[in-house]
């Protein structure tokens, strides 16, 4: 027996039967109502792999007695979806087509504008999944027709229904009768962090080596600790990465970033390598965030391991710049003063249509004229920038000191 098809044999047919996703699924659940209302909308799912995403796509296509289709962006090219987009003028797709587009943040923007046309006439309802932050990765024209709801990890408890579930299935197809306590198949939910489809995987494998009993030596016999990437340790070894770029230890951020590559954190770390260069670098080298977004494009379009090299390309280039957090500095104390409600009344001559009063920089010498351009309820010289202690902002500072003297 194939791991991957008693996974598929126990999957959820109703949102009783699924595990996990409460706030999406339960008695009062957003979605299940929503569908409840006869209400279905293009929707995006977002959240660690093995939590019910697919599961859910089906259990909703069924409800809503549309054709269901399924397509992974890894695999699939622009032809697969415009075989699916076909569909839609036959009689078999008369009642509408829902196309479940897994790990959506692969297919390009060429790919992605495909499905608008479709999405807006309603011949298609999508719904796409993605274990990354939609709004990095997904089309804005896409997102702006969807509604995004987040799938979280599901707690070791709540894999106890399926792991029972799959106890009986085993036993019947086998035809033995072996036992595994409530406390161990807790345990084994807490070692698959969340992803039912892990857990079972993992208790098929405990289920086949044990004789009459299920113990933990077991399902430890199949649950590989090195290498094995928990929430706290991704957030560890980010953090690690970044720190030793901001403290330009070139060595240690080519350590922490092969760390991550080797446990398949490429997206993540093409994210936080693109936060770096403007958290950290940022206008003491303006040019890294170009060359950093150029290298992690590269990363994403290569794959491993070729993509190992232009991301070693970035974190090097980073940890060897010069630093300067200017930016990161101005923004949060503008944000502070936006929270508590200030710079509510914005200049006249600044304000359309008529601009009342408005000097156009560019008909005065230097291009610059003195005028105010902060809200009039600020203090007037208020400041949110300090240029940083680096040749790039120090020579922009001394340019424009000597530009306002004159």
């Amino acid at each position: 027996m194939q791991h991957a098809q008693l996974a598929d044999l126990l999957r959820p047919q109703s949102f009783d039967d699924l595990v996990g996703q409460e706030h999406l699924f339960g008695e009062r659940g957003v979605i299940r109502r929503m569908l409840a209302g006869g209400r279905i909308t293009n929707m995006i799912f977002f959240g660690p792999p093995g939590t019910g995403k697919t599961t859910a796509a089906s259990i909703i296509a069924k409800q809503s007695g549309m054709e269901f289709r399924k397509l992974n962006a890894t695999s699939a090219s622009l032809a697969d979806v415009k075989s699916i987009i076909g569909e839609t003028s036959n009689l078999f797709g008369s009642n509408g087509i829902l196309l479940y587009l897994d790990e959506i943040q692969y297919f390009n923007r060429k790919q992605q504008q495909s499905l608008l046309e479709y999405i807006e006439d309603g011949r298609i309802t999508l719904i796409a999944s993605t274990a990354d932050n939609p709004y990095f990765f997904i089309y804005n024209a896409i997102l702006s027709r969807c509604s995004v709801f987040e799938f979280k990890a599901v707690a070791p408890q709540a894999c106890l229904p399926v792991l029972r579930r799959a106890l009986r299935y085993l036993n019947e197809e086998t035809g033995q009768q072996k036992e595994a306590s409530d406390e161990l198949l807790t345990y084994v939910g807490q070692l698959a962090h969340g992803d039912v489809r892990h857990s079972v995987v993992l208790f098929e494998n405990a289920y086949h080596a044990a004789e009459d009993v299920i113990e933990r030596e077991h399902v430890e016999s199949f649950h590989i600790t090195a290498g094995a990437l928990s929430d706290d340790l991704h957030y560890d070894l980010l953090s690690c990465l970044q720190k030793s770029i901001r403290g330009s230890d070139p060595d240690a951020a080519v350590f922490y970033l092969a760390k991550l590559l080797s446990m398949g954190e490429l997206l993540s770390v093409c994210r936080r390598l693109q936060v770096i260069s403007s958290e950290d670098v940022g206008l003491a080298y303006p040019m890294a965030t170009a060359v950093v977004r150029a290298c992690c494009e590269s990363a994403r379009e290569l794959g491993m391991p070729e993509a190992q090299i232009p991301l070693t390309h970035a974190a090097l280039l980073l940890a060897t710049a010069p630093k300067s957090n200017s930016s990161e500095a101005a923004i949060l104390a503008a944000m502070e003063d936006v929270k508590q409600g200030k710079g509510i009344h914005i200049p006249e001559h600044l304000q359309s249509p008529l601009f009342k009063g408005y000097r156009y920089p560019h008909d005065y010498p230097n291009h610059y004229v003195d005028q105010r351009y902060l809200p009039t309820d600020l203090p007037l010289g208020t400041n949110y920038y300090t240029p940083g202690q680096n040749k790039t902002e120090q020579a922009a500072a001394e340019y424009w000191r000597g530009i306002k003297k004159k």
